[in-house]
């Protein structure tokens, strides 16, 4: 895998702040530049780490921004965090995004019967090492669920770094309740309840709440790879910036310089439990 590496602009848990993902010195856009699949095997995808492990601020890649660097959720004007469901500190694994993926939001999932959320198809990795924002990495498919957020169809794709300790040990969903017990409920428990601190609905999934398995799994991310293909490549008005460094019609990358500047203060609410009823 080539060597991907990061640019940080402005404080963390401020509106100013951004990760650029770059390689060999240049920007990148990790929505389109960095290859989902690096070899044959479609079983081992790329992965963008958007909020290491216990994080409670909601970073995610930028649609609209040239380059699509990781900028924190804006929420009323102000970062977004999310809450402390307990007894869960922020989110529970490595979350982040498959690059080039896409969720169409103009077509209805045959699976779930939603339409897409406009975004790359989510990523829980579920190792024993904690991401950093921006960092990419290899990961072996496991199994999916299929989340219904506000109405839209919200795919979670649960991956193991390749270099986990547990790797090896781990190959299909059902591996993963073998050997980190209740990790799998605890993480339904988490997406049906972690906005409801913010005074809204619990969510729901579609197959019955059931995860899926890595064959099926597959599936869903190669057709999301191919929404991704009719994007890029059309020529119609979408809120999504299309700039990159590899691909057509690419443009120079733009000169950013990293600041290393010191953490913004946190609110409250990420040093307190929510308790879910």
């Amino acid at each position: 895998m080539p060597a991907y590496s990061t640019v940080r602009v402005g404080k963390k848990y401020s509106p100013s702040f951004k990760v650029y993902v770059t390689q060999d010195g240049k920007i990148v856009s990790p929505f389109h530049d960095i290859p989902l699949y690096m070899s044959g095997n479609r079983e081992i995808v790329s992965v963008v780490n958007e909020i290491p492990r216990f994080e409670n601020g909601k970073f995610e890649i930028n649609k609209e921004e040239a380059f699509n660097p990781i900028k924190q959720d804006i929420k009323k004007g102000w970062p977004r965090f999310v809450k402390n469901v307990f007894p869960m500190k922020g989110y529970l694994w490595n979350y982040g995004a498959l690059p080039q993926t896409w969720e169409n939001p103009h077509e209805v999932d045959r699976h779930t019967g939603a339409r897409g959320d406009n975004d790359p198809l989510d990523v829980i990795e579920i190792g024993r090492k904690r991401k950093e924002v921006g960092e990419v990495y290899q990961a072996k498919v496991l199994g999916s669920i299929a989340l219904v957020d506000e109405g839209e169809c919200d795919w979670k794709v649960v991956v193991i770094d390749v270099n986990d300790e547990k790797a090896k040990e781990i190959n299909d969903i059902e591996d993963v309740r073998k050997v980190y017990e209740g990790l799998l409920e605890q993480t339904i428990f988490w997406f049906k309840n972690y906005k409801v601190p913010d005074g809204k609905p619990k969510n729901n999934f579609a197959l019955d709440g059931k995860y899926m398995d890595k064959k099926f799994t597959v599936g869903i991310i190669k057709s999301a790879y191919e929404n991704w293909c009719g994007m890029i490549n059309s020529k119609s008005d979408t809120n999504i910036c299309k700039e990159n460094s590899t691909l057509m019609d690419k443009v120079d990358s733009p000169a950013i310089i990293q600041e290393d500047l010191s953490d913004e203060e946190v609110p409250e609410c990420v040093h307190q439990f929510e308790f879910i009823k």
